[in-house]
């Protein structure tokens, strides 16, 4: 089943324990050989997720790296690594290295299974989009470092795709609410969003409109096929039947409503829904609906 980028991959994963961890000489060693070099050049696209947490991205990286044409990393943080002064192989090599991790895990994550059964997920044939499930991060540290994107734009020397993912506000936000360990007020977690949610607009406003696409949550959970096949045009990639029909076999069938389970005051309740209605991108969301 694996093709000659695939094979190559396998020989490299047997004596690459990892950059970190290894000494600056056999780093230069292992990311100027020939082999990694020809794995990477059949890339032609980065993708990126810009959002929130728990908006559903873990899932659309999941789906996408299941496709053997595509390896998108769980929440590695590139940014971090670019800032950092990696080098576009040594990044790759963490992003395949991430996939794989994960993959071999289970890709269990916040009590689910993102498992695709008989796809690619930290595998492929031949490499042609790469990138990394790190979105709120990333927006934050756009936002705090703007010279990274175009930092980033220069590192990996390929047109950039951003994929953005919006869930419904007030379930995104009760549920950044519940879910956080440290007992957040719905109040705090709210003005975490809107300052995520600003960042995103400050970002679609720098970006030609081309280069990011936005996804709604409640869409891809409606009609996952036709969502992914979108997505994968977007990227460059063809969606065949048998990937799209095992993606969706993993999709719930309709979200979760956490708005429902925390309490919100007629205040909070009044400024969403007047800062929500300034952001295009959440257009036709509310509380009730």
């Amino acid at each position: 089943m694996c093709g000659g980028g695939e094979a190559k991959w396998h020989r490299l994963q047997t004596r690459s324990p990892g950059p970190l961890a290894l000494p600056i000489a056999t780093c230069a060693r292992i990311f100027g050989s020939r082999a990694y070099r020809e794995i990477f050049a059949g890339i032609r696209a980065y993708c990126m997720f810009l959002g929130y947490p728990r908006s559903g991205h873990s899932l659309v990286g999941s789906l996408l790296d299941a496709h053997p044409h595509a390896i998108i990393a769980h929440e590695l943080h590139a940014l971090r690594y670019v800032r950092y002064g990696f080098s576009r192989d040594q990044l790759f090599w963490l992003l395949l290295e991430n996939s794989r991790d994960f993959s071999r895990q289970g890709r269990v994550w916040t009590g689910y299974s993102y498992l695709v059964p008989g796809q690619w997920q930290g595998r492929f044939s031949d490499l042609r989009v790469i990138g990394d499930k790190r979105g709120g991060t990333s927006v934050r540290e756009l936002r705090r470092r703007p010279w990274l994107l175009e930092e980033l734009r220069a590192r990996v020397a390929l047109p950039l795709k951003f994929i953005h993912v919006v869930r419904n506000p007030y379930d995104n936000i009760a549920t950044m609410h519940v879910k956080n360990s440290k007992g957040r007020p719905l109040e705090v977690a709210f003005d975490h969003y809107l300052g995520m949610a600003h960042g995103v607009l400050e970002l679609k406003q720098k970006l030609p409109e081309d280069d990011m696409v936005d996804l709604r949550h409640e869409d891809l959970v409606a009609d996952p096929q036709t969502r992914l096949q979108a997505l994968c045009h977007f990227l460059g990639l063809e969606p065949e039947t048998d990937y799209l029909n095992a993606c969706a076999s993993i999709v719930f069938r309709s979200p979760h409503r956490t708005r429902k389970d925390v309490q919100w005051s007629p205040e909070l309740l009044a400024r969403a829904e007047r800062e929500f209605s300034a952001l295009p991108f959440l257009s036709g969301y509310s509380f009730d609906a």
